[in-house]
């Protein structure tokens, strides 16, 4: 680790940081106050998405669910929509169990110590710190990636951001430097400082209030950090996606509560083999799928999503209903539906972009 900060320049560090945070701090909704539950929510929100994409949903998430009992109380499907478009769909599972485990166990109220609160599902390290920090003013340094990003510059930090163990060695320069009379707004403006101005490509060191702390820039090899390993390739999976329609309705299913997309609505889908399939085939494959007797009517396109660890291509079957119950395979919640209820479900990215292919052919 890079030698310890002297008092002096951590005081002088400190001291420019909050100045430049009192004039440059972006009005944010969820900076209107600094209640646990609206800090929580936003911290939640904001993990690996943009401010900006953030704002409407939180908006739309306090308006519906204003406080922690609402949450509680209310169906994951609920909660679900609300989230429906923002992705990391895991977020909004664990916050609703969250709040469930906070009315539960903890009478509503919120836990202000580090080691109950961070035992919460879905609350892990940088959480708890940012909640603990803005919400209840304990001293506890936050390193998201725009903070890392900020300190590899600062100290020529040769680890690489998302590297395993970068956690261990940015959190520790994040505290060096942590204001700890008032920690929340330092943290803030830590983050406010590499949102804005220590930006990953052609960061503003014009503009930046603590360029003389700097040793990339004193250097002047600021491009050269922060350091990052390659990505690995990242393998593509294909599927089927079989819309089938009966009597104007759509099969939908539910997906597991656990794993991935848990607790979204899809239609239904399955892995499709290496190589090309027949006609006969896919129709074979989907009512092994469904427990129903189709046919392949037509394909209505393809549809590519790219998640964190894989690339979907997906390909999209309109299918008539000629007979049979429908039994999905691991008893899944199924439900027919109509066009008019599709906005009722939430459905995950790459359903999204199967309703555009279906668009055109919804009231034939």
């Amino acid at each position: 680790m890079k030698e310890a900060t002297t008092a002096a320049r951590r005081d002088e560090f400190q001291n420019r940081l909050a100045t430049w945070f009192a004039a440059a701090r972006r009005e944010l909704p969820w900076r209107e106050n600094r209640h646990p539950y609206r800090v929580w929510v936003s911290e939640v929100m904001l993990q690996q998405t943009r401010a900006a994409a953030v704002t409407p949903y939180f908006l739309r998430f306090m308006e519906r669910f204003p406080d922690l009992h609402n949450l509680a109380e209310a169906d994951l499907d609920e909660a679900l929509k609300l989230w429906e478009g923002l992705g990391y769909y895991a977020r909004a599972r664990n916050l609703h169990r969250a709040a469930k485990v906070v009315v539960e166990q903890h009478r509503g109220m919120i836990p202000s110590d580090y080691p109950r609160f961070r035992k919460l599902p879905g609350v892990g390290e940088y959480i708890a710190a940012a909640v603990l920090s803005i919400a209840f003013d304990q001293p506890y340094a936050v390193a998201d990636g725009n903070v890392k990003r900020l300190l590899a510059r600062l100290f020529r930090e040769e680890t690489p951001v998302n590297h395993s163990r970068a956690d261990k060695i940015y959190r520790p320069l994040a505290d060096q430097l942590l204001n700890r009379a008032h920690p929340g707004m330092h943290n803030q403006a830590m983050m406010e400082l590499g949102s804005l101005v220590c930006r990953p490509r052609q960061p503003d060191c014009l503009h930046c209030p603590v360029r003389a702390f700097c040793r990339a820039h004193s250097a002047g090899v600021t491009d050269e950090f922060p350091r990052r390993l390659e990505k690995k390739q990242v393998p593509i999976h294909k599927m089927l996606c079989a819309v089938i329609v009966d009597q104007g309705q759509y099969l939908v299913v539910r997906r597991p509560e656990t794993g991935m997309l848990g607790g979204l609505w899809e239609f239904p889908t399955l892995l499709q083999p290496n190589g090309r399939m027949s006609r006969p085939a896919k129709e074979r494959a989907i009512a092994q799928r469904t427990g129903l007797t189709i046919q392949l009517d037509k394909k209505l396109g393809m549809v590519e999503h790219g998640y964190t660890h894989f690339r979907l291509q997906m390909e999209v079957l309109l299918c008539r209903r000629r007979g049979g119950p429908a039994q999905l395979e691991g008893g899944e919640r199924t439900r027919w539906i109509q066009p008019d209820d599709f906005s009722r479900y939430a459905f995950h990215g790459a359903m999204q972009k199967v309703f555009l292919l279906l668009k055109p052919f919804l009231y034939e």
